[in-house]
């Protein structure tokens, strides 16, 4: 009897997520090489190249504390990002400048994440958030002098210590809402209620250190993915229509 021969069929991508990630795989191997290069072309110019001893240590207390949660994050935030995951994570500022202004524009723009349309206004608002931030960098750097006066004012001082909470606040509005207009999700926090309750406890316990912050959240990933799940199949998160009466007052808002 003849061996059958298995086609694998290869997924037809539409042009613009083609280009994207084959410009993304691109645009990273010359970061990384950019990255990687310039530093050994400084040491080498001014005689000062440190040996690997004197580099390992640091490099295995790095590696320990960012290696866990630069896996989680690559696993939790590429589903939000899309194609735009190539420039976010090369420009940084991922959690607390990045994922808010995707979340934002795709709401604006009302389309969903993980679409190609979602892709395509991630992108967009990526760059313009990379450009932005340069922009207001450089004109920072230039008018240093000037500015300085005015960053070092108590009531100015006083405002800055809440940039942080405030744009955690904005994202925690988008994760509250429930649906996109037409559907929503029944109970959509309470899977998030058991992972939140284990890292509070070990937290308080003093297991969940800042050094172990990547490690839980790659742990909790699949435990929160798991209390979804039991609580979709016991029905009580599901995804119901939205009633008539709260989309018209969504659209009269």
């Amino acid at each position: 009897m003849a061996k059958e021969k298995k086609v694998k069929e290869k997924v037809a991508l539409d042009p613009f997520t083609e280009w994207a990630h084959k410009s993304g795989r691109v645009f990273m191997v010359l970061f990384i090489a950019y990255m990687l290069v310039i530093p050994f072309i400084v040491c080498t110019v001014y005689d000062c190249m440190p040996s690997f001893k004197m580099c390992l240590p640091g490099l295995i207390a790095i590696t320990a504390i960012m290696g866990p949660a630069s896996i989680a994050e690559v696993g939790s935030y590429t589903p939000i990002l899309g194609s735009s995951t190539y420039l976010t994570f090369a420009s940084g500022n991922v959690m607390n400048l990045k994922i808010p202004c995707i979340i934002n524009a795709q709401q604006i723009a009302k389309v969903e994440p993980n679409t190609v349309e979602g892709d395509a206004v991630a992108l967009i608002a990526t760059a313009v958030s990379s450009a932005v931030t340069i922009i207001i960098l450089a004109i920072g750097v230039v008018l240093l002098s000037f500015i300085k006066p005015i960053l070092e004012n108590p009531y100015v001082v006083t405002a800055s210590d809440y940039l942080l909470p405030a744009l955690f606040g904005c994202m925690a509005l988008g994760l509250l809402s429930s649906g996109n207009g037409k559907t929503k999700v029944k109970n959509h926090l309470l899977p998030a209620l058991v992972p939140a309750l284990l890292v509070t406890a070990l937290t308080v316990l003093g297991i969940g250190s800042t050094g172990l912050a990547g490690i839980l959240i790659i742990v909790m990933i699949p435990v929160t993915i798991l209390c979804a799940r039991i609580l979709w199949k016991k029905g009580i998160v599901k995804v119901v229509p939205v009633e008539q009466k709260e989309t018209a007052a969504s659209a009269q808002e």
